[in-house]
Protein backbone atom coordinates (compact mmCIF):
# COMPACT_ATOMS: atom_id res chain seq x y z
CA UNK A 1 0.00 0.00 0.00
CA UNK A 2 2.98 2.01 0.61
CA UNK A 3 3.80 2.34 -3.37
CA UNK A 4 0.07 3.51 -4.18
CA UNK A 5 0.50 6.36 -1.58
CA UNK A 6 3.69 7.41 -2.64
CA UNK A 7 2.50 7.13 -6.06
CA UNK A 8 -0.74 9.14 -5.94
CA UNK A 9 1.41 11.59 -3.30
CA UNK A 10 3.49 12.66 -6.89
CA UNK A 11 0.12 13.13 -8.96
CA UNK A 12 0.27 17.14 -8.70
CA UNK A 13 4.09 17.77 -8.18
CA UNK A 14 7.41 16.47 -7.94
CA UNK A 15 8.28 16.48 -4.02
CA UNK A 16 11.04 15.48 -1.61
CA UNK A 17 10.92 12.27 0.36
CA UNK A 18 10.17 14.02 3.15
CA UNK A 19 7.17 15.85 1.03
CA UNK A 20 5.79 12.58 -0.07
CA UNK A 21 5.86 11.65 4.29
CA UNK A 22 4.16 15.16 4.95
CA UNK A 23 1.21 14.53 2.14
CA UNK A 24 0.73 11.09 2.93
CA UNK A 25 0.05 11.94 6.67
CA UNK A 26 -1.88 15.21 6.06
CA UNK A 27 -3.82 13.01 3.32
CA UNK A 28 -4.05 9.62 4.75
CA UNK A 29 -3.23 9.51 8.54
CA UNK A 30 -6.60 8.10 9.23
CA UNK A 31 -5.78 5.02 8.06
CA UNK A 32 -2.24 4.57 7.87
CA UNK A 33 1.12 6.23 8.96
CA UNK A 34 4.28 5.04 7.47
CA UNK A 35 7.78 5.64 8.80
CA UNK A 36 10.15 6.98 6.56
CA UNK A 37 11.57 4.19 6.66
CA UNK A 38 9.19 2.09 4.95
CA UNK A 39 8.81 5.20 2.72
CA UNK A 40 12.63 5.06 1.55
CA UNK A 41 12.94 1.55 0.51
CA UNK A 42 9.72 1.94 -1.58
CA UNK A 43 11.19 4.46 -3.51
CA UNK A 44 14.05 2.93 -4.30
CA UNK A 45 11.79 0.21 -5.75
CA UNK A 46 9.59 2.14 -7.72
CA UNK A 47 12.64 4.39 -9.18
CA UNK A 48 14.61 0.88 -9.76
CA UNK A 49 10.74 -0.51 -11.58
CA UNK A 50 10.84 2.81 -13.78
CA UNK A 51 7.75 4.16 -12.14
CA UNK A 52 9.20 7.22 -10.74
CA UNK A 53 12.09 8.96 -11.50
CA UNK A 54 14.76 11.77 -9.13
CA UNK A 55 16.23 14.32 -10.24
CA UNK A 56 19.01 15.66 -7.25
CA UNK A 57 18.59 19.87 -7.16
CA UNK A 58 20.19 22.40 -4.79
CA UNK A 59 18.25 24.79 -3.14
CA UNK A 60 19.16 28.38 -2.78
CA UNK A 61 21.08 28.13 0.22
CA UNK A 62 23.37 25.59 -1.35
CA UNK A 63 21.44 21.92 0.05
CA UNK A 64 20.75 19.15 -2.09
CA UNK A 65 17.81 17.87 -2.08
CA UNK A 66 16.34 14.78 -4.28
CA UNK A 67 12.90 15.65 -5.74
CA UNK A 68 10.74 12.28 -7.13
CA UNK A 69 8.41 12.77 -10.00
CA UNK A 70 6.18 9.84 -11.15
CA UNK A 71 6.34 8.84 -14.66
CA UNK A 72 4.41 7.10 -17.40
CA UNK A 73 4.91 3.60 -15.93
CA UNK A 74 4.19 5.08 -12.52
CA UNK A 75 0.60 6.06 -13.69
CA UNK A 76 -0.22 2.69 -15.26
CA UNK A 77 1.52 1.30 -11.67
CA UNK A 78 -1.23 3.51 -9.95
CA UNK A 79 -3.83 2.31 -11.74
CA UNK A 80 -2.80 -1.52 -11.24
CA UNK A 81 -2.48 -1.38 -7.59
CA UNK A 82 -5.77 0.96 -6.82
CA UNK A 83 -7.38 -2.14 -9.17
CA UNK A 84 -5.48 -5.09 -7.54
CA UNK A 85 -7.93 -7.66 -5.49
CA UNK A 86 -8.57 -7.50 -2.04
CA UNK A 87 -6.64 -9.17 1.16
CA UNK A 88 -9.14 -11.83 2.32
CA UNK A 89 -8.37 -10.32 5.72
CA UNK A 90 -11.25 -8.50 7.04
CA UNK A 91 -9.04 -6.01 8.96
CA UNK A 92 -6.85 -5.86 5.73
CA UNK A 93 -9.72 -5.10 3.80
CA UNK A 94 -11.38 -2.10 5.33
CA UNK A 95 -7.42 -0.23 5.94
CA UNK A 96 -7.20 -1.33 1.99
CA UNK A 97 -10.59 0.02 0.87
CA UNK A 98 -10.22 3.32 2.75
CA UNK A 99 -6.90 4.55 1.25
CA UNK A 100 -7.64 2.77 -2.68
CA UNK A 101 -11.63 4.70 -2.40
CA UNK A 102 -9.68 8.14 -1.05
CA UNK A 103 -7.08 7.78 -4.38
CA UNK A 104 -10.27 6.73 -6.42
CA UNK A 105 -10.84 9.94 -8.55
CA UNK A 106 -7.62 9.30 -10.76
CA UNK A 107 -9.57 6.74 -12.39
CA UNK A 108 -11.35 7.03 -15.17
CA UNK A 109 -15.63 6.46 -14.81
CA UNK A 110 -15.80 2.75 -15.80
CA UNK A 111 -12.58 1.39 -13.39
CA UNK A 112 -13.90 3.70 -10.38
CA UNK A 113 -17.09 1.55 -10.54
CA UNK A 114 -14.73 -1.35 -10.87
CA UNK A 115 -12.88 -0.82 -7.99
CA UNK A 116 -16.22 0.46 -5.89
CA UNK A 117 -18.40 -3.14 -7.11
CA UNK A 118 -14.79 -5.01 -5.63
CA UNK A 119 -15.33 -3.21 -2.60
CA UNK A 120 -18.85 -3.56 -2.22
CA UNK A 121 -18.69 -7.16 -2.67
CA UNK A 122 -16.12 -7.84 -0.11
CA UNK A 123 -17.77 -5.71 2.34
CA UNK A 124 -20.68 -7.57 1.72
CA UNK A 125 -18.86 -11.15 2.17
CA UNK A 126 -17.02 -9.45 5.68
CA UNK A 127 -21.43 -8.37 6.83
CA UNK A 128 -22.42 -11.86 6.11
CA UNK A 129 -19.53 -12.91 7.58
CA UNK A 130 -20.05 -11.52 10.76
CA UNK A 131 -23.64 -11.85 11.05
CA UNK A 132 -23.38 -15.65 10.73
CA UNK A 133 -21.01 -15.30 13.81
CA UNK A 134 -23.98 -13.46 15.59
CA UNK A 135 -26.90 -16.22 14.80
CA UNK A 136 -24.19 -19.61 15.44
CA UNK A 137 -26.39 -21.28 18.23
CA UNK A 138 -23.61 -23.79 18.46
CA UNK A 139 -21.03 -21.02 18.84
CA UNK A 140 -22.32 -18.87 22.07
CA UNK A 141 -20.61 -15.60 22.21
CA UNK A 142 -20.29 -13.53 25.30
CA UNK A 143 -21.68 -10.46 25.61
CA UNK A 144 -18.64 -8.16 24.41
CA UNK A 145 -18.51 -10.26 21.56
CA UNK A 146 -21.73 -9.30 20.53
CA UNK A 147 -21.62 -6.05 21.43
CA UNK A 148 -18.15 -5.62 19.18
CA UNK A 149 -19.63 -8.03 16.16
CA UNK A 150 -22.96 -5.71 16.21
CA UNK A 151 -21.04 -2.64 16.35
CA UNK A 152 -18.31 -4.07 12.94
CA UNK A 153 -22.37 -4.76 11.13
CA UNK A 154 -23.09 -1.59 11.48
CA UNK A 155 -19.14 -0.28 10.11
CA UNK A 156 -19.85 -2.51 7.58
CA UNK A 157 -23.35 -1.26 6.42
CA UNK A 158 -22.28 2.41 6.82
CA UNK A 159 -19.38 1.39 4.47
CA UNK A 160 -21.52 -0.34 1.84
CA UNK A 161 -24.08 3.15 2.23
CA UNK A 162 -20.84 5.08 1.63
CA UNK A 163 -19.82 2.90 -1.69
CA UNK A 164 -23.42 3.30 -2.94
CA UNK A 165 -23.32 7.16 -2.54
CA UNK A 166 -19.66 7.09 -4.55
CA UNK A 167 -21.56 4.77 -7.50
CA UNK A 168 -24.60 7.17 -7.72
CA UNK A 169 -22.21 10.20 -7.61
CA UNK A 170 -20.03 8.21 -10.32
CA UNK A 171 -22.91 7.28 -12.50
CA UNK A 172 -24.00 10.93 -12.61
CA UNK A 173 -20.44 12.42 -13.27
CA UNK A 174 -20.15 9.83 -16.28
CA UNK A 175 -22.88 11.10 -18.19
Amino acid sequence: MIELLILYSLLKHDLTMYAIHKRISENFQAFTNPSFGAIKPALVRLEKRGCIRSAKIMSDGGKLSIFYSITKDGLKELKKLLLKPFSSNPLQFLSDAKIKLSCASFLSSDEAYELFEEVKSNAILHKLNAEKTMADEYNPIDFYQRIVLDNTICEYNNFISMIEGFEKGNASNSR
